[in-house]
C-alpha cells in the first residue's frame, strides 16, 4: 500500500491577503529590515493593555498608506484595499487588508459594508474594524455611519458613529461602554485636490483641539490615475491605546466615505453626497 499523502494546505488568510508573516525567530529589531521592511520594535506592554496595542502606546501620530493595485490601475476593477500602518519614523507598526468580496465592491461602491483586518508583524490579527451598510447622506439621519473597532477580534473597545449635521461631516468617538469620549468635525468640502484635507479631533463641547487626521495630497498622477490614499493621525502620547485604536479606524472610515472612487469614479465631496 503506497504512503499516504499529507493533506494538501491552503494558504493562511494572511498570505491571501497578501500579507506574509515573519518566520518565527525573525522578529524584527530597532533600525533592522526584513525582506524590506522595517518594523517598529515591540515595547513592553502596559498594564491592562489589549494584546498588539503595546505599540500604540509609544507613540502620537500615526500614518496609513495605502497600497498601489496594479489591476486596479490596468484595468479600472476595483479590488480589495491594503494598507501599511507606520509612526513617525517609518517603521511599520500594522498590516491592513479589507476583507469584502467582489460583489459587494461592484454593488456598493464606497459605501460599501466592510471588515478590515489589522495584523502584526508576525501575522496576527490585533485589530478588527467592522463597517455595516448605512447611508452617508444626511437626507437620512436615522441610517448614518458608523463602525466599531474590537481589539483584539471579537472584544469591542470602541465606536464611531456619525452625527448629524447639514453642512459638515461629524463623528463622535464612543469607547467601549457606548460612552461618548471625543468629537471629529470635518470641512465643509472635503476636496483634496492639490492640499491635505483635515478633520479635527476635538473635545465633546467641542473647543479644544485634541488630535487631527488628514488625508494627504499625494501629488496630481497619484490623484488622478491611481485609487490610493494617505492619511496622517495626531493624538497625544497618554490617549489611551484603545482610543487610538479606534481613531485608527476612524481614519479608516473617513477614507472610504469621501476619498474612495465610487462607482463612477468620483469621490463625495461633502455630507450631501
Amino acid at each position: 500500500m503506497p504512503p499516504k499523502q499529507p493533506p494538501q494546505r491552503g494558504p493562511t488568510p494572511q498570505v491571501a491577503y497578501g500579507y506574509v508573516p515573519h518566520a518565527p525567530g525573525a522578529h524584527p529589531v530597532h533600525g533592522q529590515a526584513l525582506q524590506g521592511v522595517v518594523w517598529m520594535p515591540a515595547p513592553i506592554p502596559p498594564p491592562n493593555c489589549p494584546p498588539g496595542l503595546e505599540y500604540l502606546s509609544q507613540i502620537d501620530q500615526m500614518i496609513i498608506q495605502q497600497k498601489i493595485e496594479l489591476v486596479e490601475i490596468i484595468i479600472g476593477f476595483e479590488t480589495s484595499n491594503r494598507y501599511e500602518v507606520k509612526n513617525a519614523w517609518g517603521q511599520r507598526i500594522y498590516f491592513a487588508a479589507e476583507d469584502t468580496d467582489c460583489c459587494t465592491r461592484l454593488c456598493c461602491g464606497m459605501d460599501r459594508p466592510f471588515t478590515i483586518k489589522i495584523m502584526d508583524n508576525v501575522g496576527q490579527e490585533v485589530i478588527e474594524l467592522q463597517r455595516p451598510l448605512r447611508c452617508s447622506s444626511c437626507c437620512f439621519p436615522c441610517c448614518l455611519q458608523e463602525l466599531e473597532v474590537h481589539a483584539p477580534p471579537g472584544t469591542p473597545v470602541g465606536y464611531i458613529k456619525q452625527t448629524w449635521d447639514p453642512c459638515l461631516p461629524k463623528f463622535t468617538i464612543q469607547n467601549e461602554l457606548h460612552q461618548d469620549v471625543l468629537k471629529i468635525t470635518g470641512p465643509c468640502i472635503a476636496c483634496s485636490f492639490c492640499e491635505d484635507v483635515h478633520f479635527e479631533v476635538l473635545s465633546l463641547d467641542e473647543q479644544t483641539a485634541v488630535g487631527r487626521i488628514s488625508k494627504h495630497w499625494t501629488g496630481i498622477v497619484k490623484e488622478l490615475f491611481t485609487d490610493t490614499d494617505n492619511f496622517g493621525i495626531q493624538f497625544p502620547l497618554d490617549l489611551d491605546v484603545k482610543i487610538k485604536a479606534v481613531m485608527l479606524g476612524a481614519a479608516f472610515l473617513v477614507d472610504f466615505m469621501f476619498f474612495e472612487a465610487g462607482g463612477g469614479g468620483g469621490q463625495r465631496m461633502g455630507v450631501w453626497g
